[in-house]
């Protein structure tokens, strides 16, 4: 098949998909084309008798990371190579974060630079682009039986990171 054709098929498919609502016309554009952004997140709610406070916290506003905010799309990605990272991944982070491990106890994500194991690189409806809420973020890798059964955890219904820094600590289990 001619490259025309494809080029044809492909931008009267896109053409097609511009009726579809967002994430379907995200799954079809991310199919043919690199880099296509993700829709939007839905906006923001006021809390109201219908939205309580605790809905409202959960659909918190839309963080985007600085480069991706400013479209700067080559301070990570290099153009040239289909949009692969300038860097290894493992190193990318820390070209701009400074994160000086040099605390007893580090976090394994942070120590192996695997930070997108916690954040998005790109835009988040959570505090500091995590991938998801706060409150039980810890438990998506640490198991929650186990540490139920911590007696230091007993009747706590604190967030992880009231008594645990999320990236390095002198003293055993991240404890501030």
């Amino acid at each position: 098949m001619k490259s025309w054709t494809v080029f044809t098929c492909a931008g009267l498919l896109a053409i097609l998909s511009a009726g579809c609502d967002a994430t379907a016309r995200y799954k079809v554009l991310s199919l043919l084309f690199d880099g296509v952004p993700p829709p939007p997140t839905p906006t923001p709610i006021i809390p109201t008798v219908e939205a309580p406070a605790d809905l409202v916290r959960q659909r918190a506003r839309h963080s985007e990371h600085g480069p991706y905010a400013a479209h700067l799309c080559n301070a990570c990605h290099d153009a040239t190579a289909t949009n692969a990272l300038i860097v290894p991944g493992d190193q990318l982070c820390f070209r701009c974060h400074e994160f000086k491990t040099d605390k007893k106890y580090v976090h394994g994500p942070l120590a192996s630079g695997g930070c997108t194991a916690c954040h998005d690189p790109h835009n988040s409806r959570y505090r500091y682009l995590l991938v998801s809420e706060s409150d039980t973020f810890c438990l998506h890798c640490h198991e929650p039986q186990a540490i139920a059964k911590n007696p230091a955890h007993a009747g706590t219904e604190e967030p992880c990171t009231v008594c645990h820094d999320p990236h390095m600590s002198d003293k055993q289990y991240l404890v501030r």
